[in-house]
């Protein structure tokens, strides 16, 4: 498995489907922790180039790689593309409060319209919050007026971005311990 290919984001699983019983044991191991900041800082490192940072073998470092996305903790490689230069200027976040029994059309309508990069079931008042790409907001109108027969809507312009999207902090191998005995206590 080569990775020196696009550019490439880091994901950890923090929130979804439980978590696999060694993803907290992995990260006990300091080479993994290891593995992954190198990974965070570099996302398209090669495997060769990795192994040399680590003073491992390609092999081993090949094979820690497999683990960590065998146990979910890192769960995938990405492109990371600027909406901007794909002709999308403008971000907006879009709370969504569906009208009573509407709640699984609004999931239904956000996995459908490709503006929409994000769409998150949260508490409070409101059931969503999605992450809509425009190309003006004059088109802004058309997109809410599709969750409109559904339920209300209330938005949000994204001015600027001071903290982009980043990885969850990594923990330390005592806290990750104590969290791994959390999680395995929750699933019983």
């Amino acid at each position: 498995m080569h990775f020196a290919s696009p550019r490439r984001l880091l994901s950890l699983r923090i929130e979804g489907d439980p978590v696999h019983p060694l993803a907290h044991k992995l990260l006990q191991d300091s080479r993994n922790v290891e593995l992954v900041q190198r990974l965070q800082a570099e996302p398209r490192a090669a495997i060769a180039d990795l192994a040399r940072g680590m003073g491992l073998s390609a092999p081993t470092v090949r094979e820690r790689l497999a683990r960590l996305e065998e146990a979910g903790v890192i769960r995938g490689y990405r492109v990371e593309l600027d909406p901007v230069a794909l002709g999308w200027p403008l971000t907006a976040y879009v709370r969504v409060r569906p009208a009573p029994g509407q709640l699984a059309r609004i999931a239904e309508l956000a996995g459908a319209l490709p503006q929409v990069a994000e769409c998150h079931r949260v508490t409070g008042e409101d059931c969503f919050i999605l992450k809509v790409y425009l190309e003006s907001v004059e088109r802004l109108d058309e997109l809410l007026d599709r969750f409109l027969p559904y339920g209300q809507t209330t938005t949000s312009l994204v001015q600027s971005t001071p903290v982009p999207l980043r990885a969850p902090p990594l923990l330390k191998p005592a806290a990750s311990a104590a969290a791994g005995r959390r999680s395995s206590a929750a699933l019983r």
